[in-house]
C-alpha cells in the first residue's frame, strides 16, 4: 500500500466507526421527543419512563458520535491539505454553519434538557429535546450539503491564478439538487436506525421475560416510524440513483456490473462474473430480463450505458486515466445495502401485522428477528456510504481534483501509519465503552410497571412523577 492508500483507508476507517453513533443519535433524538411530547399531553407515567429509558441510550450515541466526529475534520488539514487548499472557500460555509448553528444549538440544548428537570416548566423543558432533535437534522444538512457539493459542484469558479475553487453562490451550495435528495434519504435512515435500535431492544427484553407496559408502547411507537421511515427511505435512494445516471453514471454502471452498452438490460441478482470485462460470456447468473432498463429508463428495451462507453467519454472530457471505480465494491454494496432495506421493512412490516392482532408481545419468532435486525441498519449505512464514496472515484470532487493529487504532500507513509493505529485503538475503546455503557442499560432494563395507587396515594404521574429528575445523569 502506497501513502495514498493509508490517508484514504484512515478516513474510511474513522467515518466508518462515527457513523454508527450519529444516525442512531438523530433517530433517538426524535423519538425521545416524541415520547415526552406524549407524556406531556397525556400526564401518561408509561410515557415519562420511557423518554426517561430511551434518553440514556440517546445521551450515550450522542456523546461517542461527538468524540468520534472531531477527528474527521482535523483530517482534512492533516492527510488531505491540497483538498482542503483547493476546496476551503467553498467547503467552509456549510461546515462553519454546521457548527455555530447546528452543533451549539444541539449541545446547549441537549444539556438544557438534561439539567432542566423539575427546574424548568414542562412545556419549555418539552421544547428543549425537540430543539435538540432539530439541532441533529441541521447538523446532518449542513454536512450533506459540503458532501454534494463533492459529488457534484455547483455555485463555484475556479480562480486559475490561485489554483483554487472559489464560491459565488452559497444558496447553490445549500440547495444542489443533490443534497436535496440525500438529505431525506440520510435523515430517513436515520429514524429507522432509532426505531430498528427501540425494536431490537424490545425484542430483547420480551426474550428475557422482562415484558411491560414501557415495552409494549415502545414497539408500538417504533414499528409504524419504522417501517414508513424504511419505504420512503428506499424511496429517495431511488431519485438519488436516478439522479446519479445524470451526474455520475459511471457509479451506476459500476453498481449493475455493465460494461457494454446493453438494450433490454437484466438486472443481476448474483453472479459470478460482473466484475470480469465480458459479461455476456458468465454462466453463473441469477438475474431478472429488462428489469435494469425499466428501473433506469421505465421502458422495456431502454439502452443501458456501459462502463467501456462512459469510459471513452470521460476520456475525451477529462484527458487520459481510468474512470471506473472498483467493480466490485460498488457491486456488492449497492445489493447489501438494498438487501438490508428490504429485511428492515419485512421486520417492521410483520411486527405490524402482530401488533395489530395483538400477538406481538407473544411471537417469539419476531423477538429474535428484531434483536438480530439491530446490526440492518448499521450495514445499510456502511454500505450506502462506501458505495457513494467509492462510486465518485478518481475524483475526491467530481470532475474537478483527483483523489491521488489531493493528499498532503509532506506527511510521510509512516505519520499515516501511525495514526491509523492511533485511530484504530482510540476508535475501539470509544466503541466499547459505547457498547458496554448500552449493554449495562439493557440488563438494567426499564423502571418495572408501577403498583396500582391505594388509598390517598398519588397516581402515577402525578406532580411527583413530574418534578422527579430522571437518572439520566446517574447512569454516568
Amino acid at each position: 500500500m502506497h501513502l495514498l492508500d493509508f490517508a484514504r483507508t484512515q478516513f474510511a476507517i474513522t467515518t466508518l466507526f462515527h457513523f454508527i453513533f450519529v444516525p442512531m443519535s438523530i433517530g433517538l433524538a426524535l423519538f425521545v421527543a416524541v415520547c415526552q411530547t406524549r407524556w406531556y399531553r397525556t400526564k401518561d407515567e408509561v410515557y415519562l419512563r420511557m423518554t426517561r429509558f430511551w434518553g440514556k441510550f440517546l445521551l450515550i450515541s450522542m456523546a461517542i458520535g461527538v468524540v468520534t466526529g472531531i477527528v474527521q475534520e482535523f483530517q482534512f488539514g492533516m492527510n488531505w491539505s491540497v483538498y482542503s487548499k483547493y476546496v476551503g472557500d467553498v467547503f467552509g460555509p456549510p461546515l462553519a454553519l454546521e457548527g455555530l448553528i447546528a452543533f451549539f444549538l444541539e449541545s446547549t440544548f441537549i444539556g438544557l434538557w438534561i439539567f432542566g428537570w423539575g427546574r424548568l416548566p414542562a412545556k419549555l423543558h418539552l421544547w428543549t429535546i425537540w430543539l435538540t432533535s432539530i439541532g441533529t437534522i441541521l447538523s446532518a444538512y449542513f454536512i450533506l450539503a459540503a458532501n454534494s457539493w463533492m459529488q457534484h459542484p455547483v455555485g463555484y469558479t475556479i480562480n486559475h491564478a490561485t489554483g483554487r475553487a472559489q464560491l459565488t453562490n452559497i444558496f447553490a451550495v445549500l440547495f444542489n439538487d443533490t443534497v436535496l435528495l440525500a438529505f431525506p434519504h440520510t435523515i430517513l435512515g436515520a429514524f429507522t436506525t432509532g426505531g430498528m435500535l427501540v425494536t431490537a431492544i424490545c425484542g430483547y427484553l420480551l426474550l428475557r421475560g422482562r415484558g411491560s407496559a414501557l415495552v409494549t408502547k415502545s414497539l408500538r411507537m417504533a414499528l409504524p416510524i419504522t417501517a414508513v421511515a424504511v419505504l420512503a427511505t428506499m424511496g429517495f435512494g431511488d431519485g438519488q440513483g436516478r439522479l446519479m445516471l445524470n451526474q455520475q453514471p459511471m457509479k451506476m454502471a459500476a453498481a449493475e456490473g455493465i460494461y457494454h452498452s446493453t438494450r433490454g438490460a437484466s438486472f443481476q441478482l448474483l453472479t459470478t462474473g460482473a466484475f470480469k470485462r465480458n459479461p455476456g460470456h458468465v454462466t453463473n447468473e441469477v438475474s431478472i430480463p429488462h428489469v435494469l432498463s425499466l428501473l433506469e429508463d421505465f421502458s422495456w428495451n431502454a439502452t443501458v450505458k456501459g462502463m467501456d462507453n462512459l469510459q471513452a467519454a470521460d476520456v475525451k472530457k477529462y484527458g487520459p486515466g481510468n474512470y471506473i471505480p472498483i467493480v466490485g465494491v460498488e457491486w456488492w454494496t449497492f445489493r447489501l445495502m438494498i438487501g438490508a432495506g428490504v429485511l428492515m421493512f419485512v421486520i417492521s412490516l410483520a411486527g405490524v401485522f402482530l401488533m395489530r392482532t395483538g400477538r406481538i408481545e407473544r411471537t417469539r419468532w419476531f423477538h429474535r428477528a428484531a434483536l438480530l435486525g439491530v446490526a440492518l441498519p448499521i450495514l445499510a449505512n456502511w454500505t450506502g456510504w462506501i458505495f457513494t464514496e467509492v462510486g465518485r472515484q478518481p475524483w475526491v470532487v467530481f470532475g474537478l481534483l483527483k483523489t491521488n493529487v489531493a493528499n498532503s504532500p509532506n506527511v510521510s507513509t509512516a505519520d499515516v501509519v501511525l495514526t491509523l493505529a492511533g485511530y484504530l485503538v482510540i476508535y475501539s475503546v470509544l466503541i466499547a465503552i459505547g457498547g458496554w455503557l448500552m449493554w449495562r442499560e439493557v440488563k438494567h432494563g426499564p423502571q418495572p410497571d408501577p403498583l396500582e395507587p391505594g388509598p390517598g396515594e398519588l397516581p402515577p404521574g402525578g406532580a411527583v412523577a413530574e418534578e422527579t429528575a430522571p437518572d439520566l445523569v446517574l447512569a454516568y
